[in-house]
């Protein structure tokens, strides 16, 4: 990813934040595992712009997933011992409680590797070859594991729904 050199303005970075903030918070809770660390990195990732410690990028949507996903893992290494985990609702999607429910439940069964590309294309709208760099996989991979998420999110919510 190339940065170029120009400072962003208060309005810009407000921008990006309203423009992918959801998306961002829903992906950082994913992979923190934790409702509250997912949002403290987006917000340091928010802040270090606003604080001007970062250059402005050349696309603002993969940089800022893998801003977010840098500061998820740096906070989940200086707290290795942490145990108590409470997961709030990711999102709210339109449809009733349970629907909400049973898609969060669904998304959590998901081996980790899939969860995050599902949830960085589908809802951060990331195309393969930027998850690929994000990740620092090929973009195959990347798509086969957002196939196999997506097939395995059908099965459990398909299985859900007839319990």
């Amino acid at each position: 990813m190339g940065e170029n050199t120009g400072t962003m303005d208060q309005l810009l970075i407000r921008r990006w934040y309203n423009e992918h903030g959801p998306a961002l918070l829903m992906f950082a809770r994913t992979v923190a595992g934790d409702a509250a660390a997912g949002e403290d990195a987006v917000h340091q990732v928010f802040l270090r712009l606003l604080e001007g410690r970062v250059s402005k990028p050349d696309d603002p949507r993969p940089y800022l997933f893998r801003a977010v996903r840098n500061a998820v893992l740096d906070a989940t290494r200086r707290e290795r011992n942490r145990t108590d985990l409470e997961c709030e609702p990711w999102f709210e999607p339109a449809g009733p409680d349970e629907d909400r429910e049973r898609l969060e439940a669904a998304l959590e069964e998901l081996p980790g590797e899939q969860r995050e590309v599902v949830v960085m294309k589908t809802w951060g709208e990331l195309t393969f070859e930027e998850i690929a760099s994000l990740l620092s996989i090929s973009a195959n991979t990347a798509a086969s594991r957002w196939r196999y998420g997506v097939e395995k999110l059908r099965a459990l919510m398909a299985r859900s729904e007839a319990e």
